[in-house]
């Protein structure tokens, strides 16, 4: 078969940059919701600490980056503006950037820390125990009033 180029298949599904390329109008009411970037994470869990690493490359973390906590969800935004120097080629991602985790437990308000170092932001959650699972017995006691048959 040597000489003959191979045949390139088509999908039968366009491609979406077919659709919504360039070329693609923008509605003001869409431009909120396409402004804001999810963010590339890791969760791992290790001795009851809960720990997330978020890829956060050329970010400020004093100025651009917020961490917030609601009950046992963790929500971690940014904003990245883009500077003002002329550009002839540029694929790095502007504006904001979200992710939120939801933990299996609340979030204490002690002892959650967070540090950025190249690029990388890491934030450490202490957690309770989980309790155990499966099946488990509650023990009954007996109120004392009940043995005299007056109330309790």
């Amino acid at each position: 078969m040597s000489g003959q180029q191979m045949e390139r298949r088509r999908s039968l599904f366009p491609d979406l940059t077919d659709w919504f390329g360039v070329d693609f109008p923008r509605f003001p009411m869409w431009r909120p919701a396409l402004d804001v970037h999810p963010i590339a994470i890791e969760v791992s869990r290790n001795d009851g600490t809960y720990t997330l690493r978020a890829e956060m490359p050329g970010m400020d973390p004093e100025k651009d980056i917020e961490i917030t906590v609601d009950g046992d969800m963790l929500t971690v935004s940014a904003e990245h503006t883009e500077s003002t120097e002329d550009k002839d080629h540029s694929e790095f991602r502007y504006g904001s950037f979200r992710r939120s985790v939801r933990l299996p437990g609340q979030i204490p308000s002690e002892g959650v820390e967070a540090a950025y170092e190249d690029g990388i932001l890491t934030v450490r959650i202490p957690m309770e125990p989980e309790p155990p699972a499966g099946r488990r017995s509650v023990p009954i006691t007996r109120s004392r009033g009940t043995e005299t048959g007056e109330p309790a």
